[in-house]
């Protein structure tokens, strides 16, 4: 695909800046890169019905430290577009995003989780808030979406609270449990 010299060099600056390990300081908390020793936490947070209710099913429940280590191997390196949330020097739960494909490749998916012992303290609007400058920085997309289960408005006020808009609601379009519920999508455009 041809593209202009200034956006080449541009695709190219931000593509060397991906080989680093990420780490960034979001206040309440750190966005880092997964690290091996993430494991034993990430098993013992996930492995909780009260956080893999509001997460898609390819979250498992329960959580294995297989499933841990798993994901870990998928994640822990550079190039990767899912994170470590880390607070007060543990580790607290995980942030991405994955961009679309196609006629959709400038749009990309963004989520976070957290493990309940870090609930209400603040820390998933600031990982999130980071991670949605990271992706804007980082890619070419000029649009992220999110979805909440109907279920869980402190989600739907994390991502209103980074600046995200409520786009419409795709009414009982998923099952968690036994319960069938809605998803209200969520928008951001690039400034």
């Amino acid at each position: 695909m041809w593209r202009e010299p200034e956006e080449a060099l541009a695709s190219l600056k931000r593509r060397s800046e991906r080989n680093r390990p990420t780490r960034l300081d979001c206040g309440l908390c750190v966005v880092r890169t997964y690290r091996e020793d993430d494991a034993e936490a990430l098993q013992a947070l996930a492995d909780d019905w009260e956080v893999a209710r509001y997460m898609r099913d390819r979250f498992p429940h329960p959580y294995g430290i297989a499933d841990a280590r798993e994901w870990i191997a998928k994640n822990a390196h550079p190039l990767s577009t899912n994170f470590a949330i880390e607070a007060d020097g543990e580790y607290a739960g995980g942030v991405g995003y994955m961009r679309f494909e196609n006629e959709a490749r400038l749009t990309a998916e963004a989520g976070y989780w957290l493990g309940r012992k870090f609930w209400g303290r603040g820390i998933a609007t600031a990982a999130f808030g980071c991670l949605v400058q990271l992706a804007f920085e980082r890619e070419d997309v000029v649009r992220l979406e999110a979805g909440a289960y109907s279920n869980n408005p402190r989600s739907q006020r994390v991502l209103e609270k980074c600046g995200f808009q409520r786009e419409g609601v795709h009414r009982r379009a998923v099952i968690k449990g036994d319960e069938i519920l809605d998803v209200v999508m969520y928008a951001k455009l690039r400034d």
